[in-house]
């Protein structure tokens, strides 16, 4: 299977980049706000949907968003660099054009806010794809 190199401007994009990044499971210390370089970004073991049925995969995978104003994370708990978060989706919700915030939300009532001076997020695999026995599972 290839490796995912995509990037998103608008909310139809990172539409496509929420349905990759689906279920991907990310530890805290993974996760870095660089105010000065208006950067977020960070590293999380991405669920290939892809593959129908055992053995599953997943891969490494980055994902960073540029002209980010401010970030704000909300029932996550801050130092804890082993704790995982699964990551359920991301979402954009406008302000004045094109600004707005982009959300990522995770299972168990957690997320991040970005404040955004607009859409620019990219997604890039890093390395090869390993087996893994467990499907996710939503609660319905």
């Amino acid at each position: 299977m290839t490796m995912l190199k995509l990037s998103a401007l608008d909310p139809a994009d990172l539409e496509i980049i929420s349905a990759h990044m689906q279920d991907a499971v990310i530890t805290i210390g993974d996760i870095r706000y660089l105010k000065a370089a208006e950067k977020f970004a960070l590293i999380g073991n991405r669920f290939l949907w892809q593959t129908q049925k055992p053995p599953y995969e997943r891969r490494r995978t980055g994902l960073s968003f540029d002209r980010v104003l401010a970030a704000q994370s909300h029932h996550i708990r801050q130092g804890a660099d082993d704790a995982i978060l699964s990551l359920l989706s991301i979402s954009f919700t406008p302000d004045e054009e094109p600004s707005g915030t982009v959300t990522l939300t995770f299972s168990g009532g957690g997320a991040i806010s970005l404040k955004v001076e607009c859409i620019e997020a990219r997604l890039e695999d890093l390395g090869p794809a390993w087996e893994t026995k467990n499907l996710p599972t939503h609660e319905r």
